[in-house]
């Protein structure tokens, strides 16, 4: 009975952990560029009363044997970089990304982040920044007289200037994308890090091979869908109902044998 009682004890705290997940993603359903995670679980180390193959005769093996599970365990909070929808707004300075890649940030401590979030501004200096004034990198400034921007679905960012007649190239957007895009690390602001298990940034022009394009006056939105997570949430809360219940019935065993002596 001791045994049922942490094997539903480490059930519990499983399914707790999965509620946070989940909570995460619900709570991001409107975060522009936002990855749901999902949490991986594995099986613990298991208990062998009996060994599969044991001699039972002379002539003749078990063939299954026991072994009991010591419960389970969180493995993983892995983001799903599936596509977003996407959001029309208008904003020449709205930019999503239709395919793989991220935006390139300058951190204040000259690190550089990356990002899936397109909802840029611009600054007093005429830079395009994130919400949080970190600049997009490489830089671009927009010149202060510039009467429309346009940014192609290569990257290439174009301003039309007073008393001209054809658009002035200003600058190009690069992309970086991961061979394990899963392996980023969150850092919160819609940023992430690159780690060892992300592996090194791959930087080159949208809609070159393995790349993305730039959409203008699009978001894209979080890849969150609220009927999923609500399932979700439906069923890792009947599991831990569920592990509660174990425990309440284990105790109750541990009562019975204890009142076997009255």
């Amino acid at each position: 009975m001791i045994r049922a009682l942490w094997i539903a004890a480490t059930g519990m705290e499983a399914q707790n952990l999965n509620v946070d997940v989940i909570s995460n993603n619900l709570a991001n359903v409107n975060t522009v560029g936002f990855k749901r995670a999902r949490a991986d679980f594995q099986d613990l180390m298991y208990q062998t009363l009996t060994a599969p193959g044991t001699a039972s005769t002379v002539q003749t093996t078990v063939p299954t044997g026991i072994e009991l599970g010591q419960g389970v365990r969180p493995v993983a909070v892995q983001k799903i970089f599936s596509q977003g929808d996407y959001k029309q707004t208008n904003n020449p300075l709205d930019l999503a990304i239709e395919g793989d890649g991220f935006f390139q940030i300058l951190l204040p401590n000259g690190d550089l982040a990356y990002t899936r979030s397109g909802a840029f501004k611009l600054n007093r200096d005429g830079q395009i920044v994130t919400s949080d004034g970190y600049p997009l990198q490489p830089e671009i400034t927009i010149p202060e007289n510039a009467e429309s921007i346009t940014i192609g679905s290569d990257g290439t960012v174009s301003v039309t200037l007073p008393g001209q007649t054809e658009a002035s190239q200003i600058g190009q957007i690069q992309l970086v994308k991961f061979i394990n895009p899963a392996g980023l690390r969150s850092i919160g602001r819609n940023l992430y890090m690159p780690t060892d298990s992300s592996g090194d940034p791959i930087i080159g022009n949208p809609g070159e091979e393995g790349f993305g394009t730039i959409a203008q006056g699009y978001l894209e939105m979080s890849n969150v869908s609220v009927v999923e997570e609500m399932v979700n949430m439906i069923i890792a809360q009947r599991a831990y109902e569920v592990n509660a219940k174990a425990i309440q019935t284990a105790d109750e065993m541990l009562q019975m044998a204890n009142n076997v002596k009255r």
